[in-house]
């Protein structure tokens, strides 16, 4: 009986070891999910700073400070990154992205750009804003534009770049909260939802027979296609396959009028032009 008892405290005692021992773990170590708080600091920065997608440019930029030091936490080594789920590489990706927007934009406000090809505050005059400034993230180098081109394509998620911001009133409305890997998709099924309510996104005008889309979308029409496009079936057949996606992606979530609008296949689908201008509330909302 006194060996009996022994091996039970014994196996008592090591069992609370092993419990202790994981609840000390860092929850990147442990496995698939990275850590808990790696997107924290974004997260209090955004809801501080963004209100209904605009950004206190200015008084980010006074505590720019809490912006890089999350930044550089961003760095994480490839094994850290690799163990984690596509969920978690999703939601590492768009909130990286996002950051290197604020950054980028904080580190050359106010701008005032003399390209008449773009307003004069827009990110777009800052040079090299999306195609050369580099950025190290997940053990590597990358450029706004590396991101979108080359990184989220991976996923098979087009609804990735309706997420992310690119510093324009045009973009998809950032949010006032960092992405997580444990509600990315719901927070992609939250974008989808607004996106119909969005006129930088979608305008369906009934009286004119228009569906104009946001130009984000012809941007990545293949990933579209792919995840949405069904075929050339049913009333919408004679019709292309990115507007068979468009229809199938904004459908069954207008309102009741429009879904009949769109039922009756007599529209015309164009893309208004992307607003550049900066996403900007210091000072008040852009007129």
């Amino acid at each position: 009986m006194g060996y009996a008892r022994f091996a039970c405290t014994l196996a008592t005692v090591c069992l609370l070891l092993v419990n202790a021992v994981s609840r000390s773990t860092p929850v990147a170590a442990q496995g698939n999910s990275p850590s808990e708080n790696l997107h924290r600091p974004l997260d209090q920065l955004l809801d501080v700073n963004v209100r209904d997608g605009l950004v206190y440019y200015r008084a980010l930029r006074a505590e720019r400070g809490r912006l890089d030091r999350y930044i550089a936490s961003l760095a994480v080594a490839v094994p850290v990154y690799e163990a984690w789920s596509r969920e978690h590489k999703m939601a590492y990706w768009l909130n990286a992205y996002d950051a290197f927007v604020l950054q980028t934009v904080i580190d050359r406000y106010p701008i005032k750009g003399a390209s008449s090809n773009y307003p004069a505050n827009s990110v777009r005059q800052i040079p090299g804003a999306f195609e050369q400034i580099k950025h190290r993230a997940a053990g590597r180098s990358v450029t706004l534009d590396d991101i979108e081109k080359t990184v989220l394509p991976q996923f098979h998620e087009p609804r990735l770049y309706l997420a992310i911001g690119r510093g324009a009133m045009g973009s998809g409305r950032l949010r006032s909260e960092a992405f997580s890997g444990d509600r990315i998709m719901q927070q992609l099924d939250d974008i989808q939802q607004e996106f119909v309510t969005e006129q930088e996104m979608v305008k369906i005008d009934r009286a004119a027979g228009q569906v104009s889309v946001t130009p984000i979308v012809s941007w990545h029409a293949a990933e579209f296609i792919a995840a949405y496009d069904k075929g050339a079936t049913g009333p919408l057949a004679e019709r292309s396959p990115i507007e068979r996606a468009i229809v199938a992606f904004i459908g069954p979530r207008v309102l009741p009028l429009e879904k009949e609008f769109l039922q009756k296949n007599e529209f015309k689908v164009t893309y208004h032009p992307f607003d550049w201008r900066l996403n900007d509330l210091t000072g008040g909302r852009p007129q």
